[in-house]
């Protein structure tokens, strides 16, 4: 286990933990309350609630604001400051959400005791949290002094191509990298400080979008994944049947594509082409009149029908609903040809879809792949929620105008 994602454990552990002593905490005050031993008030509370269940939903919607506030996303790259005000703002989530779902239903004789149980229910979140949260950074940081970073640091004279490669072959670690600037990255502003020892780098694996935008985004895709695949459940048996019937081979076909950090994993679609189709093992690209394609994944693909499998890959973490389209080792090569700069979309998921196939359409050529890789990094560079969802929209009319082959 990396000291990466060891480190995400300890948080997330000690995170739940002090979500339940939040939650007992103010069980014990709301019965200080009801007892009138404090506040001087008899009888003025009676709880509309179970005191059992939300000893397990606390700390799970605690644990979920958390996340959705990206405070998971890089245990190693740990700021004070940024740290107290991700923890004060999801306080305020949670005893909010909480004074609204729960507390609001309890009978009260003074509406004071709603102000204060909503103050001291805040007061102990962000308190106990926030002095446990250090506690374990300090610790951490005593104890480790791994940093989760590669510096590349290559000579004023390497080419491009030597830099390209030596990124590649970093990602596949899943740290950080940074590139030691050159004179031109200082002169054209590429270099940042990135750290408090006044070092300028290049961090190539930073992103445009916010950690909490990051996390929201995952989620996004796995609530989206989830829904879709019940919702088309139908659909995906329908056409499982037709593949099945239309010629002979396995329903869903398998294949390697190269994804985040680039690393290979298993893509999978419903079978469009006739069994053993490439029989040289070389792979090739479709044309408008390939052979190899049946009838019916002629119109699956023109729909893309033959990519709703994929929808198991979003939800898995292999993918995201929109990011660069994944593509096989093979053409990578090729494309690197041209574009050596390929490896940079490695820092993100690829997706379903992205701005690079509705800009550049199907891509039967390298030149077309080099072409939607411009567009892919203009995605990336520009990455936003609300982008996202104006690519799905774009996307929508592609699908409903069969553009697909």
């Amino acid at each position: 286990m990396t000291t990466y994602r060891r480190r995400q454990i300890i948080y997330v552990l000690t995170d739940a933990v002090s979500s339940l002593v939040v939650w007992l905490s103010f069980l014990i005050f709301r019965w200080l309350v009801y007892n009138g031993r404090v506040l001087g008030m008899q009888q003025v509370l009676i709880p509309a609630f179970s005191f059992v269940t939300p000893l397990v939903l606390y700390p799970v919607a605690c644990l979920i604001v958390y996340y959705l506030s990206g405070f998971y996303l890089h245990p190693l790259r740990r700021k004070i400051t940024r740290d107290v005000l991700n923890t004060f703002l999801s306080a305020v989530i949670i005893s909010l959400f909480t004074f609204f779902v729960v507390i609001i239903d309890d009978h009260v004789a003074d509406y004071r005791v709603y102000l204060v149980s909503l103050f001291v229910l805040f007061s102990m979140q962000f308190t106990i949290s926030l002095l446990t949260r250090l506690i374990v950074i300090t610790i951490s940081r005593t104890y480790s002094k791994d940093k989760n970073e590669i510096i590349i640091d290559l000579p004023e004279e390497a080419t491009e191509q030597e830099l390209f490669n030596a990124i590649k072959a970093a990602y596949p670690t899943g740290k950080d990298i940074l590139v030691r600037p050159r004179i031109k990255d200082i002169l054209t502003g590429a270099a940042r400080i990135v750290d408090l020892n006044g070092e300028a780098y290049i961090r190539i694996t930073d992103h445009k979008m916010s950690d909490a935008q990051l996390c929201q985004k995952r989620a996004f895709d796995v609530l989206m994944s989830a829904a879709a695949i019940v919702v088309l459940s139908p659909v995906f048996l329908v056409v499982a049947c037709l593949v099945k019937a239309s010629s002979h081979g396995s329903i869903i076909y398998r294949q390697q594509r190269v994804g985040l950090h680039g690393l290979p994993f298993t893509i999978y679609k419903f079978r469009t082409m006739y069994e053993n189709a490439e029989q040289d093992g070389v792979p090739h690209l479709t044309d408008n009149n390939d052979p190899r394609i049946t009838q019916l994944g002629s119109v699956l693909r023109k729909y893309r029908l033959d990519e709703l499998p994929q929808l198991w890959n979003v939800f898995k973490g292999d993918m995201s609903i929109v990011g660069p389209r994944p593509e096989r080792a093979y053409f990578i090569s090729r494309i690197e040809q041209l574009a050596p700069y390929y490896c940079l979309i490695y820092k993100i998921r690829p997706g379903l879809t992205s701005w690079g196939p509705i800009k550049v359409g199907y891509t039967d050529t390298i030149d077309k792949m080099v072409r939607r890789l411009q567009y892919d990094i203009a995605y990336m560079e520009n990455m936003s929620l609300l982008l996202d969802l104006k690519i799905m929209f774009y996307t929508v009319g592609v699908l409903l105008g069969g553009k697909g082959k």
